[in-house]
């Protein structure tokens, strides 16, 4: 019998090879390229072990094949595998995530992307193809034989990859019971199925969501309803309706996050006109995004709807076609006229589509603007230009007038040209967190510019202003870059959440200004605004609540399911005391968990049933 055994692995040696090498390149990848740690001997054991069924699977499919077709379908699915993890790589080192299928269908945005991927690529990539080139040296020095296809080997195949598949599952289920349940929790997964696993798993879970639409029925909605009529919080009847009748312009300040704001470099601040207008402002210094792998679109999504973005790809692209009450529509219904400026091809994020679903009356494209070599670089239109050219836009718009305008110069790679740079680099070991400061010193500038025109064109007094970061800039990946812009040795998750926060500022000219520390998030704008223009928001399903309500919680949770309070701050199962940033009790966060649970899941209800077209 062992012989036997023996002499059936010498036969598939060449196949074997292929999965020892797939195996330990994955293994690799996990320390080395997405840095996986591990806490225990067991995690240690899964990392090393989760590749294996998978490899075993893809490579075992060249057993359907016979001769010298074989050897070469070994070479084919090395290929394919290779791709996948090093697709998912270039990925992490931007957004700190694994891909997920909806990404994978966002292919509109494919050209406007290829720009950023070649500046995450580097030399040493090269390492991952090593083990096809001894795969394809082997066969080129005919060191492998060529094999006629067994009957049984298929079948063989697929035994070999489910037990070891259902081995390591029940191992990872040891380390963490209902490991399945946590789709949301990509890095987990990955950490203990294997990456290429993780993505069959992705498929299932999002044809499920899929499922949710065709199954839903109107009584769905009624738990909705009932949760938000008991989180109902009146507003402020000293801020209601202060702002009715002005136009309203929102600027959505691409990549800003809170940590510039009034801080220097080298002697010189960051942000001078953002840190002024913060002194005439409500200002609001414990905001976060709550974005995922939407990123920009997220923003959007929370912004017109006060729902949640899905915790993978874009609900532009998924769900584009649901019923919404968006903020657009509501003001529509109150007489005003909606608008989006954003100098990028109107398909990206799949604009053009959701926008309509949104109710805005217009959307001004690249088409709207003039984009030349010379006021263009890295993702389009500088900011300076296209604010310039805006003011032009918002004086045709019909009164009073909501405006959005997304900036892209604070845009990864976070190119600038030497002409406009008007602070040095950082010098840290990350080229992306040093450039990132001239970008948005820019950024500052071309605000500032922009509120000086339309002081010129006189449509600032009638105009009150909302802006906000729409997301980070800066990912967990430059985690050791940052510790040294901020002063310390090593960043915890306590850190990561707090870098989360954006800054917010609500200016309304005349009034005086204030810095309010409530813990909110993008979820609360759209009340807030229509509390400020005296629009009732009781009927509406919305799972923020108005910024200046005397009745609100300070509660934020994001995507991911971290939650911060004023006391605490809740990731990554761990709870953390605010004020010191050590870890506490776990108690102290047990009082807001379930609150967090519900919000994130109503809200995916309401998105994956497309309930809102019974209400």
């Amino acid at each position: 019998m062992a012989a036997k055994i023996k002499a059936e692995l010498i036969r598939l040696r060449f196949l074997l090879l292929a999965v020892a090498f797939l195996c330990l390149k994955t293994y690799l990848l996990y320390k080395f390229g997405f840095h996986i740690q591990s806490e225990n001997i067991l995690q240690e054991m899964l990392l090393l072990l989760n590749p294996l069924s998978a490899s075993v699977f893809v490579i075992g499919l060249s057993l359907f094949f016979s001769g010298v077709v074989r050897n070469g379908m070994v070479i084919v699915l090395s290929t394919i595998a290779t791709c996948i993890l090093y697709f998912n790589l270039l990925y992490y080192r931007f957004f700190t995530d694994f891909l997920t299928w909806p990404v994978l269908f966002q292919t509109s945005n494919a050209k406007d992307l290829q720009g950023s991927f070649l500046q995450l690529m580097n030399w040493t990539d090269a390492f991952l193809l090593f083990d096809i080139l001894i795969l394809i040296g082997l066969i080129w020095w005919k060191k492998i034989p060529l094999q006629m296809r067994e009957k049984r080997e298929p079948a063989a195949l697929i035994v070999a990859s489910l037990v070891i598949f259902l081995f390591n599952i029940g191992i990872a289920q040891i380390e963490r019971p209902q490991l399945l349940t946590r789709a949301f929790d990509r890095e987990m997964l990955v950490k203990n199925i294997g990456l290429l696993n993780y993505h069959v798993y992705d498929a299932y879970v999002q044809s499920h969501s899929k499922a949710q639409r065709v199954f839903a029925e109107s009584s769905d909605i009624d738990e909705v309803i009932r949760y938000r009529k008991e989180n109902y919080k009146e507003p402020n009847p000293e801020m209601y309706g202060i702002a009715e009748g002005k136009n309203v312009i929102v600027l959505s300040l691409e990549s800003l996050q809170s940590f510039v704001i009034n801080e220097t470099l080298n002697g010189e601040e960051i942000t001078p006109f953002l840190n002024d207008l913060i002194e005439e402002s409500y200002y609001f210094d414990h905001f976060y995004h709550q974005t995922a792998q939407g990123k920009t679109s997220d923003s959007e999504f929370l912004v017109a709807n006060s729902l949640f973005g899905r915790d993978s790809g874009s609900v532009f692209f998924t769900h584009a076609g649901n019923e919404y009450n968006s903020l657009p529509e509501w003001l529509h219904e109150n007489g005003y006229y909606s608008s989006v400026m954003h100098a990028n091809n109107k398909s990206f994020w799949n604009r053009d589509m959701m926008y309509l679903q949104f109710g805005y009356d217009q959307f001004f494209d690249i088409d709207s603007f003039t984009v030349t070599e010379e006021n263009s670089i890295g993702w389009g239109l500088k900011d300076v230009d296209f604010f310039e050219q805006s003011i032009d836009l918002l004086k045709t718009q019909p009164k009073p007038f909501y405006t959005k305008l997304i900036t892209l110069t604070n845009h990864y790679p976070f190119e600038l040209g030497e002409e406009d740079k008007m602070i040095n680099e950082f010098d840290s070991n990350s080229g992306t967190l040093n450039r990132y400061f001239p970008t948005v010193r820019y950024m500052d500038h071309a605000v500032e510019e922009f509120f000086t025109k339309l002081k010129e064109e006189g449509l600032y007094e009638d105009s009150i202003f909302i802006l906000y970061g729409d997301h980070y800039g800066i990912s967990e990946y430059h985690h050791k870059a940052m510790s040294q812009f901020l002063g310390k040795e090593e960043l915890t998750p306590f850190d990561h959440v707090q870098l989360q926060r954006v800054p917010l500022l609500i200016h309304i000219p005349g009034h005086d200004p204030s810095v309010n520390h409530t813990v909110s998030g993008q979820i609360d704008l759209k009340p807030t605004i229509m509390h400020l223009l005296g629009i009732d928001t009781r009927d509406d399903i919305q799972f923020g609540s108005d910024l200046f309500s005397n009745e609100r919680e300070s509660f934020a949770v994001l995507r991911n399911t971290s939650f911060i309070t004023d006391d605490i701050v809740f990731t990554n199962g761990v709870c953390y005391d605010k004020g010191t940033g050590e870890e506490t009790l776990e108690e102290k966060c047990e009082p807001f968990m379930e609150k967090a649970q519900l919000d994130l899941r109503l809200s995916d209800k309401i998105i994956y049933g497309d309930l809102l077209r019974f209400d």
